[in-house]
């Protein structure tokens, strides 16, 4: 349904202005001025669950502040832990494999270097040795697979930032590819307003703009950043921009 006294119109999709300060606001660009309602944003992290498990403990708080690296949520890893120690036991049974494997190889070397044996019999040593070597490297490849998906089952900060949401309590299951945390970056924010067709061919990255922040006393000074190449309509609390 269309407001009254609004035109829904085609836009370039959003306008980014560089580094600014955190509120809705006005900003201008180009030669003539224009006036462009818009959204303050910022680089979000979304933490999300690699496969459904349980929240065991929540380190981080909403609004506090994280480092990178820094646990925010720690999934149930008993499934985890017990792939990987069953990992780590055929491992252990294909290393005893490898070295009685390697064994026989030498002994037929010897016994085919004195002619005891027969070629056939180096060949199949050789055969088992290298069977021995392929299963070790299948283990090791197991493991290596069963100790990422037990790092994963811990969700970490890729980047230094503030606990926005903690979507699960302690107790509760997260569904597979389930957000179960967002964390705000410290990365400077940016403004995305609505660019109205008539002045996209006299806007691109690089203009010049300035942005009034509600509640706050004069303009910040900023630039355009990047023009979306897909339009969109406006936004329903975006009115027809006067041109100055």
């Amino acid at each position: 349904m269309k407001d009254p006294g609004y035109r829904t119109r085609r836009l370039p999709a959003a306008l980014i202005l560089a580094a600014l300060p955190v509120l809705p606001l006005l900003a201008g660009c180009g030669r003539n001025t224009v006036d462009l309602a818009g959204t303050v944003e910022r680089k979000t992290l979304e933490l999300a669950a690699p496969v459904s498990a349980e929240v065991t403990e929540l380190p981080a708080d909403v609004g506090s502040h994280v480092t990178t690296g820094q646990v925010v949520v720690q999934l149930d890893t008993a499934v985890a832990d017990a792939e990987l120690r069953a990992g780590e036991a055929a491992k252990q049974a294909a290393d005893a494999a490898l070295k009685e494997a390697q064994g026989l190889y030498e002994r037929a070397v010897n016994l085919r270097k004195a002619r005891v044996s027969t070629a056939q019999d180096l060949d199949t040593a050789v055969r088992r040795r290298d069977e021995a070597l392929a299963l070790v490297a299948e283990k090791e490849a197991r493991i290596a697979q069963a100790q990422k998906r037990l790092d994963e089952l811990t969700l970490r900060a890729h980047l230094p930032g503030v606990v926005d949401q903690l979507a699960f309590e302690v107790g509760e299951r997260v569904p597979a590819g389930g957000v179960a945390a967002v964390v705000l970056a410290d990365e400077a924010p940016w403004v995305r307003v609505w660019l109205p067709a008539r002045v996209v061919a006299r806007t691109r990255p690089g203009s010049a703009a300035e942005i009034e922040i509600e509640g706050l006393d004069g303009r910040l000074k900023g630039h355009v950043t990047d023009i979306a190449r897909e339009p969109e309509f406006t936004p329903h609390y975006a009115p027809p921009p006067p041109l100055r």
